[in-house]
């Protein structure tokens, strides 16, 4: 049965109560007992934006309490969820925050917490720094977005984009007026999703590409990642761009 979950943080010689910002439940530990997750911090009366978010673990065995300080501990929508990733019968803790603003990047990390011993087997940052993406327009109205690491190279078709948006970038003959680039955003958004139906979960990382501007979205690098034992690479050996559309 669950404990009562007294946590409390100093500040200024003052103790606060943390917030409770999400709770599960699961065998995080292996010992086939259930275990109580939890993401505490602080959070003002008039802001949704959460600090000092921090992953706690209570062993359902022993109700010891485990801390866990994350790199980034600031953001919007501090979340869990709880499934195998890394191996099958033990469930892992995946941390989601929203980084609010334009951007919408999304700051996650995933450990193991087996034999109570807290792993990272995913974070936001390393994998923002995993690829080297090159994003290249090019005549006849297209764009060609290359992953130099993985050298895995994908072409966007903008001509049906609006004629006032054509126009600024290319001559009537549907040449470049000037040479021009855009970019590959940090990771936006991290799903745990099942591919192959056997329990253990894979991720689904997505990346907008970005045109001119920021609200000039091109479309989204899709890479779904698994487990191999030592880090999470990309499923089947490659990634996808998905186009968006355009209104007509």
């Amino acid at each position: 049965m669950k404990s009562n979950f007294p946590v409390f943080t100093t500040e200024s010689n003052e103790q606060r109560e943390s917030f409770v910002f999400s709770y599960a439940e699961g065998d995080v530990n292996g010992d086939f007992i259930v275990d109580y997750v939890y993401l505490i911090g602080q959070r003002s009366d008039d802001s949704p934006y959460s600090t000092s978010v921090t992953l706690v673990i209570q062993d359902g065995r022993t109700n010891q309490f485990h801390s866990v300080a994350l790199s980034t501990d600031q953001g919007y929508e501090p979340r869990l969820f709880l499934a195998p990733f890394s191996r099958a019968n033990v469930d892992d803790i995946l941390i989601s925050m929203d980084s609010g603003g334009s951007g919408g990047y999304g700051y996650y990390y995933l450990y193991s917490f087996y034999e109570n011993e807290p792993v990272l087997l995913f974070d936001y940052d390393a994998f923002d720094r995993l690829y080297d993406y090159e994003v290249i327009y090019k005549n006849d109205y297209r764009i060609e977005v290359t992953n130099k690491t993985l050298h895995l190279s994908f072409v966007i078709d903008i001509s049906n984009r609006a004629r006032d948006y054509l126009a600024d970038l290319y001559h009537p003959d549907g040449t470049l007026k000037t040479p021009l680039e855009g970019s590959v955003s940090g990771l936006n958004q991290l799903y745990p999703i099942d591919f192959d139906g056997d329990g253990v979960y894979e991720l689904y990382a997505l990346q907008r590409i970005i045109g001119q501007y920021n609200a000039d979205g091109l479309g989204l690098v899709q890479t779904p990642l698994s487990w191999d034992g030592t880090a999470f690479t990309p499923a089947f050996g490659n990634q996808y761009v998905a186009v968006l559309g355009v209104n007509q």
